[in-house]
């Protein structure tokens, strides 16, 4: 048989060595109470339901411009069935998602978002799929319009700094 020489230099246990970059890294330090209460201060959790909410909130004002400026009521209806097929799938996946985060195994829960997710594309589907029964002369284009600007919104939110999780909001 034949021996396989090792390497006699060892790194100590204090540093890790990335062989892809050949960077040295720290071993890990866990923070103490005082570090982890400061570091929360600094990093608060977003709140999902705040961008729901934004999404709502903006739906509803392209729904009431809508009727306010054409003085259609089919192209309003249309409007905020494209909110509907947006913000109602956003609420079931943010309160599903509050449920999950309190999952300690990390696999259960990542499968779990996964479910979730796939609910949400299922809901949202169906419901643009039920348009033209719910809403009498549906326009397709008001619908998709206020569909696509809903989803959006998420850029309003991270422009408002809702979705930073500095606790300082920036608008570039």
């Amino acid at each position: 048989m034949t021996e396989i020489a090792s390497n006699s230099q060892t790194v100590p246990d204090q540093v890790k060595s990335s062989e892809a970059d050949g960077v040295e890294e720290p071993e890990f330090k866990p923070l103490t109470a005082d570090e982890a209460q400061a570091w929360r201060l600094k990093n608060p959790a977003l709140m999902p339901w705040r961008i729901v909410a934004l999404q709502a909130g903006v739906g509803g004002l392209m729904v009431l411009l809508t009727w306010l400026l054409t003085d259609e009521r089919r192209l309003a209806a249309s409007v905020a069935w494209g909110v509907v097929a947006v913000v109602i799938p956003a609420m079931v996946f943010v309160r599903a998602l509050s449920r999950q985060m309190r999952i300690a195994q990390p696999k259960v829960a990542l499968v779990g978002l996964f479910t979730w997710e796939l609910v949400k594309i299922i809901l949202t589907v169906a419901l643009l799929l039920v348009a033209p029964k719910v809403v009498s002369d549906l326009s397709w284009l008001a619908l998709v319009a206020s569909f696509v600007v809903t989803i959006k919104v998420y850029w309003l939110a991270m422009a408002l700094g809702w979705m930073q999780r500095k606790s300082k909001p920036t608008l570039y």
